[in-house]
């Protein structure tokens, strides 16, 4: 970071301890004197550039904190009402009948009725942005608290829309919604200091459970800034990396959370020859073959990367999807086996030349791996990823490239990338057919008609338990699959955890799985925090 930017970083910081502490006597109260404070402030991630209008995205990996949904998922990934009082499903799966509360208001003391429901979903499905709802055929409210969607086909993940969608107020939706919004979650926002502070208060006709905190400031802090603000005892609640969560911070809890925030290399599926229709180039002949994949997929030492690049603050990852509802856990490898992935290439006919690297029919084993320029753990993983594999005679080639210059590389050079969502719909994102070439889904132009009949019937199915079972045989089906047991399309190495430092006289209670790190999921629950007794 620049000088200027840490200097201003450190005055905004010194202004919020001075706002809290009230003096020179008060600045010498301990935590435990001041423990029952009802105000927090917070550093727990980065400043969203799109702002906070759910029909454009807000809200999708975590709690659009403003903003109420329909229904809420439990710690285990249970469905339960939110703004819904009930929901019915027909048997063709075709129709949502939706019954909401009567008794919710938005922060403006506005009613929630069905229209704004019916609002919130038009207005996201015109919007054309990550939120799919090509499916919505049409949705209308019944009456003023019951609210009817019709599908086009059935989708069993249609639900989960239900969870993600925040409900905005159509009496109040403009153009600066995003900056200026209004619902009826437990907050609202109060003040918004761009590449500063963002401070919420709560809502005061919010239905739910209250929250002990009157008031959240969150502050968007680089890494040494943030841990400088937590050493001085200026924030409560913290987001850090690997490198700071080894040192102790008086006053302050290491609080490590398990994630889907997963990273893998997703190899090109097919061989040289195309182009998209930007004219960049699409396949690599190298990783098109499937044993090249398999071998670096069983060599690879998932334990060590996450030791020696997460310094332990990780997990081994073996899916986008790991440990949630509709992940087989029969795709899991078993990895470091290095010899047996030699002699895999070996049986294949990648044989070592005299510099040491395989090639097979003239063609040599050697690509580039690119990562994120900036991104320190994607750069960390591909060096030690090209590491390992180097002992397989494979040479590989690392290089940081920017977004922009990715658009054009990625669909022809393996990329170390990184998922991790609350959706299974992911998974038909980034392994479907009818997705190959979509932006950032299926740049590996990866297909496999079993792989997608299974997935389309997950995708129309009437029950999100029979969904899920249609998920895990497109996983692996014994014969078929896109996981490792299958076409390997993808070498998924590590699931980050996500670390915060917390005061020590705070509870935030049980965390569900987190996903990829947009958003704040730590908040997901905020209505349960509270001042330890």
């Amino acid at each position: 970071m620049k000088k200027i930017g840490l200097i201003m970083m450190f005055v905004l910081i010194g202004i919020l301890g001075a706002c809290s502490s009230g003096g020179d006597n008060d600045s010498k109260q301990t935590k435990e004197e001041t423990a029952k404070k009802d105000e927090l402030v917070l550093a727990v991630g980065g400043e969203t550039d799109e702002g906070f209008d759910p029909t454009t995205g807000w809200g999708m990996y975590g709690s659009p904190l403003f903003q109420s949904t329909l229904l809420k998922y439990d710690k285990d990934f249970n469905v339960e009402n939110d703004l819904a009082k009930d929901y019915k499903v027909s048997e063709d799966g075709l129709t949502y009948t939706v019954e909401i509360r009567d008794d919710v208001k938005f922060s403006d003391e506005e009613p929630l009725t069905a229209e704004d429901v019916v609002f919130t979903f038009r207005t996201a499905k015109e919007s054309g942005s990550v939120i799919d709802l090509s499916n919505l055929e049409k949705v209308e409210a019944i009456d003023d608290y019951t609210v009817e969607f019709k599908l086009k086909q059935p989708e069993s993940s249609f639900i989960t829309l239900f969870v993600t969608t925040g409900i905005v107020p159509k009496h109040a939706y403009d153009d600066s919604y995003n900056e200026n919004p209004i619902g009826s979650g437990p907050y609202q926002l109060v003040q918004w200091n761009k590449g500063q502070q963002l401070i919420v208060e709560a809502n005061p006709y919010y239905y739910g459970d209250k929250s002990e905190f009157k008031k959240l400031t969150f502050l968007f802090l680089e890494e040494d800034a943030a841990f400088a603000a937590a050493k001085s005892g200026e924030v409560d609640v913290v987001a850090i990396t690997p490198s700071f969560a080894k040192q102790n911070v008086p006053g302050m809890d290491l609080v490590e959370l398990d994630t889907v925030d997963n990273r893998g290399i997703v190899f090109p599926y097919v061989k040289s020859g195309e182009e998209t229709a930007d004219g960049a180039p699409i396949g690599n002949d190298v990783t098109a073959d499937e044993t090249i994949r398999k071998a670096i997929d069983i060599a690879v030492n998932r334990e060590a990367l996450v030791d020696g690049v997460l310094d332990g603050y990780g997990t081994p990852a073996y899916s986008v999807a790991d440990h949630l509802p509709w992940w087989n856990p029969e795709t899991e490898v078993k990895d470091n086996e290095m010899e047996k992935a030699k002699k895999m290439l070996d049986d294949a006919g990648w044989k070592e030349n005299d510099q040491g690297v395989r090639e097979k029919d003239g063609l040599e084993a050697s690509f580039t791996l690119l990562y994120p320029a900036g991104d320190e753990i994607r750069q960390s993983l591909s060096i030690a990823v090209a590491d390992e594999i180097k002992d397989l005679g494979i040479k590989v080639k690392t290089e940081g490239q920017s977004w922009n210059d990715l658009e054009k590389t990625m669909y022809s050079n393996p990329v170390m990338m990184g998922w991790g969502s609350h959706d299974p719909l992911e998974m038909y994102n980034i392994y479907s057919s009818e997705t190959r070439g979509e932006g950032f889904y299926n740049t590996n132009y990866y297909s496999n008609p079993v792989v997608d009949e299974y997935m389309e019937k997950a995708m129309h199915a009437t029950t999100q338990e029979k969904a899920n079972e249609y998920w895990k045989k497109a996983q692996w089906d014994g014969e078929t699959g896109f996981s490792s047991k299958g076409d390997t399309p993808w070498v998924w190495l590590v699931n980050l955890q996500h670390l915060y430092l917390v005061d020590e006289n705070l509870d935030i209670g049980d965390q569900k799985l987190h996903p990829h790190g947009h958003g704040w999921p730590i908040t997901d629950f905020i209505e349960q925090w509270h001042w330890k007794k």
